[in-house]
């Protein structure tokens, strides 16, 4: 059987979904095609998902702006994306649209493949830096996954709350982005999920580092830049840096396995894809 997958968002023209996951289907050995289906958001969503159905894909993903406004067309939703509020993966089970959201799932997976004395370790005190759908979905993955100490720092106290409130199973503090800064000695795990620090804008950080530990790591879920000025600050602290781009693969492998019920693994991509986006 051959595979039709796709990829729906705007503008996503420069995507690396296609290449991922080329990569996946030559690693599992079989026949398929990922294609870029760019929905303008002048166009009537509702009538470009009909034809969408049409087309019969075996799975799609879901980016900006679309993550939310694609769950009314969903016949089922998976509990986590339902907490979460936002859909990425779509699989097409008999004609039948379930909805997944794999951040937070490929996050997890994407920091214990970096760093796998993590798993046994949860009572590590991570910082999640953000109040957006990056920060929903790891913080869900994070507590599910067993940490017990998640405090959220962000500039609206309000959508921290609401995170907080997504899962029981952690101790919560919210933080302002002040209040981090003076504590950031206190965290095992720093994880930055927003947009500041993103070309064009590389030359901004979120918060400083200067109180650091350099037994700690930060982490980061931009990928444009590789290396950003947050990154640039743990290292000049002697701290363990995690990059964002092997969320992207994480998460992707995540899809796969729930489009194919394959796990391929990542080995090399992780290299291969950071050579590829040191050369944009």
């Amino acid at each position: 059987m051959a595979y039709e997958f796709g990829l729906i968002g705007y503008p996503i023209e420069h995507s690396l979904s296609p290449w991922i996951h080329k990569q996946f289907m030559q690693k599992a050995s079989v026949d398929g095609s990922y294609s870029i289906i760019e929905i303008n958001p002048r166009e009537n969503f509702l009538e470009q998902m009909d034809q969408l159905k049409n087309r019969n894909l075996h799975g799609f993903n879901v980016t900006i702006p679309y993550k939310q406004k694609i769950i009314p067309c969903l016949d089922e939703v998976s509990e986590e994306a339902r907490k979460i509020g936002a859909v990425n993966t779509v699989l097409n089970q008999d004609g039948k649209w379930i909805g997944y959201n794999t951040d937070g799932v490929g996050y997890i997976r994407s920091l214990e493949g970096k760093f796998p004395n993590l798993v046994a370790g949860k009572d590590k005190r991570i910082l999640l830096i953000g109040g957006g759908g990056a920060a929903r979905g790891i913080y869900y993955a994070l507590v599910t996954a067993g940490f017990l100490q998640v405090d959220i720092a962000n500039r609206t106290e309000e959508s921290a709350k609401e995170i907080a409130a997504l899962y029981t199973g952690a101790e919560t503090n919210i933080l302002t982005l002040q209040d981090a800064e003076r504590q950031i000695d206190a965290y095992d795990i720093i994880i930055q999920t927003t947009s500041v620090g993103m070309k064009p804008e590389q030359d901004i950080s979120i918060i400083s580092l200067d109180k650091l530990r350099s037994a700690s790591i930060v982490s980061e879920i931009i990928y444009q830049p590789l290396e950003t000025k947050l990154l640039k600050q743990a290292q000049m602290r002697g701290a363990s840096v995690h990059y964002g781009h092997t969320m992207l693969l994480y998460q992707a492998q995540y899809a796969f396995e729930i489009w194919t019920n394959k796990k391929v693994p990542i080995e090399d991509m992780d290299d291969q894809l950071q050579l590829i986006l040191e050369g944009r």
